[in-house]
C-alpha cells in the first residue's frame, strides 16, 4: 500500500480507512464474513470532490451562471473522469475483491474504479481534514481542471452533426453498432453514423456511447458530410410561401 500512498501523495495517519476504502462490497460476499467495504466512504468522497470542484469553479468562472457551472462539474466528476483519475495512479491494482470479481475484469471495471477514487477521497478526509483533501483533489485533477480552463465549452460532436444534418433536413442521424471485439473486460465497439442513406463513418471507442463519439467526429472531418453541406448551399434557396408542392403554387 506504501506505493499507492506515494502515488496519491499522502501517507495515512490511520491505515485501517485506507484498507477500507480499497476494499470491493464482493470480497464479502464471497467470503461469507462480515468485512467492511468501500461503499460508505464512496458515499463521502462524493460530497467532497463535489464541494472542492465546486469552490474552485466558482473562484475561477466568476461570470458564469449556475446552469453553465454545474455543467463544468458534471465533466470533472463523471464516471469517465474519476475513472482516468484512478487508472492514472493504477488505482484498480490494489483494490481488495472476490475472486470471482476479478476474473471478470473487475480491477479495470469503469464503475469500480470511480467508486474506488471517492472512496480514497472520502478515506483522505476523514483521516487529514478538509483542507489536505482539497490540496490532494487539486494536484491529483490538475490536467482536466486545467483542461476545463482552456476549453470551458465541451465539444460534442454528435450534437454538431446533428445540428449541421437538420440543417438539411429533417432527420436525424442513426447509429448503429456494427462491430465487438476483445475479452468481455476489455471490449472495443465499432459505430457507424448514416443519414438519409449515406454512410457518414464509423469510429471505435471502449464503450458504445465513445463509439458514437468517435463516428460523428469522422462524420464531421469526412469529405461527405463536406459535400452534403455544399451541394445545400448550392441549391437554389427557397423562400417560405413560395413553395411548390407536387408542380403546383402553395397559393393554389
Amino acid at each position: 500500500m506504501q506505493s499507492l500512498e506515494e502515488q496519491f501523495g499522502y501517507q495515512f495517519q490511520n491505515p485501517l480507512l485506507l484498507a477500507e476504502a480499497l476494499t470491493h462490497p464482493s470480497l464479502a460476499y464471497e467470503t461469507h464474513r462480515a468485512h467492511f467495504d468501500n461503499q460508505r466512504l464512496e458515499f463521502l468522497g462524493d460530497a467532497v470532490l463535489q464541494l472542492i470542484f465546486t469552490h474552485e469553479l466558482f473562484k475561477t468562472f466568476a461570470d458564469y451562471n449556475e446552469g453553465n457551472l454545474t455543467k463544468l462539474r458534471a465533466r470533472l466528476v463523471s464516471r469517465t473522469a474519476l475513472t482516468h483519475y484512478a487508472r492514472a495512479r493504477d488505482l484498480g491494482s490494489h483494490l481488495l475483491m472476490g475472486r470471482g470479481e476479478e476474473a471478470s475484469g473487475g480491477r479495470e471495471r469503469a464503475s469500480t474504479l470511480s467508486d474506488a477514487f471517492e472512496a480514497l477521497i472520502g478515506a483522505i478526509y476523514l483521516d487529514g481534514g478538509l483542507e489536505t483533501a482539497r490540496e490532494v483533489i487539486l494536484r491529483l485533477c490538475a490536467a482536466e481542471l486545467k483542461r476545463i480552463c482552456d476549453e470551458p465549452t465541451e465539444v460534442n460532436p454528435k450534437g454538431q452533426l446533428q445540428e449541421m444534418l437538420q440543417a438539411l433536413a429533417a432527420a436525424s442521424p442513426q447509429y448503429t453498432i456494427v462491430a465487438e471485439e476483445g475479452p468481455d473486460h476489455q471490449k472495443k465497439f465499432v459505430a457507424q453514423v448514416d443519414w438519409n442513406g449515406h454512410t457518414l463513418g464509423r469510429g471505435a471507442g471502449q464503450s458504445k456511447k465513445l463509439a458514437e463519439t468517435a463516428a460523428a467526429e469522422v462524420a464531421l472531418a469526412s469529405g461527405v458530410v463536406k459535400a452534403l453541406v455544399r451541394d445545400h448551399i448550392d441549391q437554389p434557396s427557397s423562400q417560405p410561401g413560395n413553395n411548390s408542392v407536387n408542380g403546383t403554387d402553395s397559393h393554389g
